[in-house]
């Protein structure tokens, strides 16, 4: 695998599509921005099937859109949703970032898109990309706490909806109308396209949508070294002067795209559509090398960098009725999703991971019962799992998924409640002959209240209550071996029970004029709560970490508060600060120990271990505490901000678990806005990121040690809006 990808020219078509806007019109005189909504909190979720805003729900919810999401937008959807309070990103090179909702992430988080699961084997292994393009999306909104009761125990910490329209549900509002965006980046060399069509045929009964989007990134810059201090300090190692600068295999390529059509009349509509995802990216630090009884590489046991290549294939099909008797709408939605991913060590094909899922919902929003506005919804979901090669780690499994679920709301004057309830069976049948369990089947139930307190006009109070449950994953329960990219070995425990989250939050909202305060505090209990322990055992291929459960529990608070302090011919300012951080504590009945034995898998043998784990202490890998602010300014067609985040040295480490320093990341962003006289719209930006150039390593990534952030970079562009 090369260093460094050249980028290369982009499709014609995609250009044309960027350059014909602007070239068409002459710019106007007036300067407005350009269906670009800044007051987040009035836009309508769509992860529910209530309408409602993220001011109006009861649970807390955060939205992106307009300027603040093309400001925000990243290669990865964690990376884009990473400065909402409360919220970071998983870290796994450039090419992998998946959402931390509070502490929990992986399979506890959901990430979907338009109300479906992106259909990826994203929660088997942290090196595995999320099949969603941030790029080609509306909006983005984030469900904190759990959000079970709608997306079943894959949500039980949260869920990232991204809406994109690619089957559109409405008519436009013009005959033709979409969005173009040419970028470049300084600290990769990156260069990116995307464009968006959507039209609505000439008599109105047909909507269409296109888009596309082509990455393409080389190694990125860093401000020292790929390994830390610390590591080189604990290994006796030197810094080798020849790596300073680059994170060799950091590279990026993507192509996305997508086609849906519409019919829509006067009471509903039924849509298609079919996308594709495509992408290949270096695992930073990541080579295996064989022990003793493996024949080695030509090149003397090492086989080269693992880099992965992705491909998914996605057919969905939705329809929606209104006005049906005792129900005031119908939507169900289904899609079926073909899934490759394939590891490779140099230029030799390791292992392939396989994914054929089918997903289904139905929802009916009902008429007031009792005073109540509410839905029903039933929910199925098929998985057909197989990873294939010498160093598959987790046999072949089909999984079948089935929920039902009733949420309502009510209004008793000032104050707004929430209830909900929802029941699931789960299914994993595996392959007998290489297991190392028997299938297993789980019965899950949820129930969830909140209530939303109008005191006054100003001062809003909210409370939350949840228990939900999430049945094990095929990956917990059955892994059994090496996993090249994470260079570890992966054991899974067969006797897994059903986890249980008992949550209580309260949350206190205050506006006044120019003044906006919030904040929020939470604590989850969880019974049987499953992690992979780092066991402290060095075997020949790597350390060895098991999934096993304990009770569990997680304290956070998270506040934000902005201040809009002038408006004069200077233009509009605004403060905002914000800060989160969560703690993750293991409390099993008891004191002292427990025994956990294992055996780690060599061929035709196995190597038994019987270790004492702590009942209590620190989770592993939990995201430090954070505190930032930005000044954002707005004046005619110009725009500004200057940021800046500090996150906390992590020190709260589990057991074999080492310590993270803090580090702060600066950011600006500048963008100059032009409408035109026919309403189209262009826009010339540029962002900056990590201006301080600091060495930035997350805490929460198998790869802290070996893949620090990227250093200063510029990422620099045009829009255009038609």
């Amino acid at each position: 695998m090369p260093k460094r990808f050249s980028p290369r020219r982009l499709p014609l078509a995609l250009a044309l599509a960027i350059a014909l806007p602007l070239s068409a019109q002459a710019a106007d005189d007036q300067d407005t921005n350009h269906d670009h909504p800044t007051d987040l909190a009035g836009v309508e979720v769509k992860a529910t099937p209530l309408a409602g805003t993220a001011e109006d729900l009861a649970r807390p919810v955060e939205v992106l859109a307009g300027e603040k999401l093309d400001e925000m937008k990243a290669n990865s959807i964690g990376e884009t949703v990473s400065k909402l309070p409360g919220v970071q990103s998983s870290y796994f090179g450039p090419g992998v970032g998946r959402p931390i909702v509070r502490g929990f992430d992986g399979a506890r988080v959901q990430v979907l898109s338009d109300g479906l699961g992106s259909g990826d084997v994203s929660t088997v292994s942290v090196d595995h990309a999320v099949s969603v393009e941030p790029f080609l999306a509306d909006q983005i909104e984030v469900l904190k706490g759990p959000a079970t009761l709608l997306y079943g125990s894959g949500a039980i910490g949260g869920a990232v909806n991204v809406v994109d329209g690619r089957i559109p549900e409405v008519v436009t509002d013009q005959p033709l109308q979409g969005r173009a965006e040419l970028r470049g980046n300084t600290v990769n060399d990156e260069t990116t396209g995307m464009f968006r069509l959507d039209g609505t045929s000439s008599g109105g009964g047909f909507v269409f949508h296109v888009d596309g989007l082509h990455r393409e990134t080389g190694d990125y810059d860093i401000p020292g070294y790929p390994e830390s201090a610390q590591r080189m300090a604990e290994e006796g190692e030197t810094p080798d002067p020849a790596e300073k600068g680059t994170l060799p295999n950091s590279f990026v390529r993507t192509d996305s795209g997508a086609l849906g059509v519409t019919w829509i009349g006067s009471r509903g509509f039924l849509g298609v559509g079919a996308s594709l995802f495509n992408t290949r990216y270096g695992v930073p630090g990541a080579a295996h090398e064989h022990d003793d009884g493996a024949p080695p590489a030509e090149d003397g046991g090492e086989e080269g960098p693992v880099s992965i290549s992705m491909d998914q294939h996605r057919y969905e099909l939705r329809g929606g009725l209104d006005n049906l008797g005792p129900f005031k709408s119908l939507r169900a939605k289904v899609a079926r999703t073909e899934y490759t991913h394939t590891e490779f060590e140099g230029e030799q094909t390791g292992t392939i991971f396989e994914n054929t899922s089918t997903e289904g919902r139905i929802e009916l929003v009902h008429e007031p019962l009792l005073g109540w506005n509410g839905a029903i919804g039933l929910q199925f979901g098929q998985r057909d799992f197989e990873a294939i090669g010498d160093e598959a780690f987790v046999p072949p499994s089909k999984s079948n998924d089935g929920g039902v679920f009733w949420l309502g709301e009510r209004s008793f004057g000032a104050v707004k409640a929430e209830l909900g309830a929802r029941v699931d069976r789960n299914r994993i049948d595996v392959d007998q002959a290489i297991a190392i369990g028997p299938d297993r089947d789980f019965d899950t139930s949820s129930l969830s209240a909140a209530l939303k307190w109008d005191i006054n006009q100003a001062w809003h109070l909210s409370f939350g209550l949840d228990r939900a449950q999430r049945s094990p994953t095929a990956e917990e329960l059955y892994s059994n071996g090496l996993h090249v990219a994470t260079s570890s070995i992966e054991l899974g425990s067969p006797e897994l029970d059903v986890e249980t989250a008992n949550r209580a939050e309260i949350g206190l909202h205050w506006h006044s004029g120019p003044f906006k305060l919030g904040a929020s505090l939470y604590h989850v209990r969880y019974d049987d709560f499953i992690y992979l322990a780092d066991t402290g055992v060095e075997d020949v291929d790597g350390p060895v970490r098991v999934w096993t459960q304990d009770n569990a529990r997680f304290n956070g608070a998270e506040a934000e508060a902005s201040w809009n302090f002038a408006e004069n011919d200077s233009g509009d300012w605004e403060m905002r600060i914000f800060a989160d951080m969560v703690r993750g504590e293991l409390s099993g009945s008891g004191s002292g120990t427990r025994e956990l034995s294992f055996a780690v898998p060599h061929g035709d043998h196995s190597d038994e271990y019987t270790i004492d784990l702590a009942r209590g202490g620190n989770l592993p890998r939990i995201a430090p505490g954070r505190i930032g602010g930005e000044l954002r300014w707005e004046r005619g067609p110009w725009r500004a901000s200057l940021g800046a985040v500090r996150y906390g040295k992590q020190d709260d480490v589990a057991e074999f678990e080492s310590t993270t320093p803090g580090y702060t990341l600066v950011d600006a962003h500048v963008a100059w806005h032009r409408d035109t006289k026919a309403g189209n719209a262009w826009e010339l930006f540029a962002d900056g990121s990590n201006l301080l150039d600091e060495e930035a390593r997350v805490h929460t990534s198998f790869l802290k040690d070996v893949a620090p952030l990227p250093g200063r970079g510029v990422a620099f562009g045009v829009r255009a809006y038609f």
